[in-house]
C-alpha cells in the first residue's frame, strides 16, 4: 500500500489553496455569509468552472473529473482552511452520490453534468434533523427517522394515474401528476438556494410504511437570480438563523409539492438505506477533512500569535505551559488528519476497490470534530481578550466546531456507531441501556 499523495492530487490542493488565498479571507468570508445566499456566488462559479470542485467524485461519462473520495476530502481540507461558505458538501458529498447511486439514466444525465459544471447545485433534505441518523452516522438509518408514516416528518402520496403529466425537461415533474409531497424538514444545508432537492419522505401511509428519496426541481424562492425559474407550488424555504453563519442552513416547508421519485421505479427502501449509508461515509470523509483544516489554520494563527504577543518581557509562546498546550493540540490534530485521509481511501475502496470498512468514517469524524473543538477553544483562550471579539477570525473557528457537533454528532454518538458497526460490542454491550462491560464474562466480549 503507498500511501503517499500522487502528483495529480497534490495539484489540486496547490491550485485550490492558492485561489483561496487571493480571495478567501477573514473579511471576505463575513461579507460573503451575510448576502441572500450566504456564499459568494462568483467564486463558487470559478471554483466549479476551473477546477470542477463540485464533480471531482463524479464519472467523465456525466461531466464529472473522474476523480473519487479522496480528492474532494483533499478540496474540503482546503475549503475548510479558510472556512469557505459554499454549497460543496451538500452538492458533491450528499446529493450527488444519492443521484449517482439511485438515479435513473434519464435522471442522471440530466442532472449530474450540469451539478459537475456548477449551474445547479443541490442538497439533501431529511426531516427532523435527522441527518446523522438518515446517513447512519449516529445509529442505523432502518427506523423511522423520516417520520414514520405518522404526523410529522415528510410525507409522500401517488396522484391518480390519469392525472400524470410528461417529465418536464429540468429533470422534475410537471404540475398535474407523479408524487406529492406534504410536511417539513429543517436544518437543510443550503436548502435556500439549492435548485435541486433530494427529499426523504414517508410514503404507504402507516402499515406499510418506506422512507424513499424523492427529487424536487426547485427554483430560488428566496432571492431572485437572471433567468431563475418560478418558484414550485407549495414550497416555502426559509434561511435559518444559526450560530455557525459559514454553514447555511433553511427550513423547507412542503404543502403537496410536486416530486418525482429517484430512480423512477416503485422504490427499493432497503437500496436506498444502503444508498444513504455510503453516501454517509462519503460525507464523514469529506467533514472530517474539513474540519481538519479548519483546524490546521486555526493553530497557525495561535502559533504565530503567541510568537508575537509579549508579557513579563518575552513572548508567551516561550512559556512551557503553552508550548505543552500546542504541542497537545498538534498530536491530536495529525491524529485527526491521518483518520480523516483513511476515511476518504476507504470510501473509495481502497486499491481492491473493495467497500468501506464498517465505522470507519464516523470515527474519523469524531476524531477530527473533538480535534477542531479543542484547537478552536484553545485559539480563543491563546489569543487572550481579541479572540472574544465578533471582530477576530478566532470566533469563525469556533462556531464551525460547535455547529458541526451539533449537526452531526455528538461525537460519543459517532464513536458508539463505530463500535457497533465493528462489532465490539454485541447484544447492546457498552450502549446505553445494554449490560455493563465489567459485568459480563471476558469471554462474551469481542474485540
Amino acid at each position: 500500500m503507498d500511501a503517499a499523495f500522487t502528483e495529480e492530487q497534490h495539484e489540486i490542493r496547490r491550485t485550490l489553496r492558492e485561489l483561496l488565498l487571493k480571495r478567501c479571507g477573514p473579511d471576505e468570508v463575513k461579507a460573503a455569509v451575510r448576502t441572500p445566499p450566504g456564499y459568494d456566488t462568483q467564486l463558487w462559479q470559478q471554483l466549479a468552472g476551473r477546477l470542477g470542485l463540485p464533480g471531482l467524485a463524479l464519472p467523465t461519462a456525466y461531466g464529472g473529473v473522474g476523480c473519487g473520495p479522496t480528492e474532494l476530502a483533499l478540496a474540503c481540507e482546503e475549503t475548510g482552511r479558510v472556512v469557505l461558505p459554499s454549497p460543496l458538501v451538500a452538492t458533491a458529498a450528499l446529493a450527488a452520490p444519492l443521484l449517482l447511486a439511485l438515479g435513473s439514466e434519464r435522471q442522471r444525465t440530466t442532472l449530474l453534468p450540469a451539478l459537475a459544471a456548477g449551474e445547479l447545485t443541490a442538497t439533501l433534505a431529511v426531516p427532523g434533523g435527522q441527518l446523522a441518523t438518515a446517513l447512519a452516522l449516529t445509529g442505523p438509518n432502518d427506523g423511522d427517522w423520516a417520520g414514520g408514516g405518522r404526523a410529522g416528518g415528510i410525507q409522500a402520496r401517488r396522484v391518480p394515474a390519469e392525472g400524470a403529466a410528461a417529465p418536464s425537461r429540468n429533470g422534475g415533474q410537471a404540475a398535474g401528476g407523479g408524487w406529492r409531497l406534504y410536511g417539513e424538514a429543517g436544518q437543510v444545508l443550503n436548502g435556500h438556494t439549492a435548485d435541486v432537492l433530494v427529499v426523504a419522505a414517508h410514503t404507504g401511509g402507516f402499515a406499510r410504511s418506506r422512507t424513499l428519496l424523492f427529487l424536487v426541481r426547485a427554483a430560488d424562492a428566496g432571492a431572485a437570480r437572471p433567468g431563475a425559474e418560478p418558484g414550485v407550488p407549495g414550497l416555502l424555504r426559509t434561511r435559518q438563523t444559526a450560530l455557525d453563519e459559514t454553514r447555511p442552513q433553511a427550513r423547507l416547508e412542503l404543502r403537496d409539492v410536486p416530486a418525482e421519485l429517484l430512480g423512477e421505479g416503485h422504490g427499493d427502501a432497503a437500496a436506498v438505506a444502503r444508498a444513504l449509508a455510503a453516501t454517509g461515509v462519503v460525507a464523514a470523509a469529506a467533514l472530517a477533512a474539513e474540519a481538519v483544516g479548519a483546524a490546521d489554520t486555526a493553530l497557525a494563527r495561535t502559533v504565530a500569535h503567541v510568537q508575537q504577543r509579549v508579557q513579563f518581557g518575552r513572548p508567551i509562546g516561550s512559556f512551557q505551559a503553552v508550548q505543552h498546550r500546542l504541542a497537545d493540540l498538534y498530536v491530536a490534530l495529525q491524529a485527526a488528519r491521518s483518520a480523516a485521509y483513511y476515511a476518504a481511501w476507504s470510501a473509495g475502496g481502497g486499491p481492491e476497490g473493495d467497500a468501506s470498512e464498517p465505522g470507519v468514517g464516523a470515527l474519523a469524524l469524531a476524531q477530527a470534530l473533538e480535534a477542531l473543538r479543542a484547537v478552536a477553544a484553545e485559539a480563543v483562550q491563546l489569543h487572550g481578550g481579541i479572540g472574544f471579539t465578533w471582530e477576530h477570525e478566532a470566533h469563525l473557528y469556533f462556531k464551525r466546531a460547535a455547529c458541526d457537533e451539533l449537526l452531526l454528532g455528538p461525537v460519543h454518538r459517532l464513536r458508539a456507531r463505530a463500535a457497533e458497526e465493528a462489532g465490539l460490542f454485541p447484544d447492546g454491550a457498552g450502549e446505553p441501556g445494554g449490560a455493563p462491560l465489567a459485568g459480563r464474562a471476558p469471554e462474551a466480549v469481542e474485540v
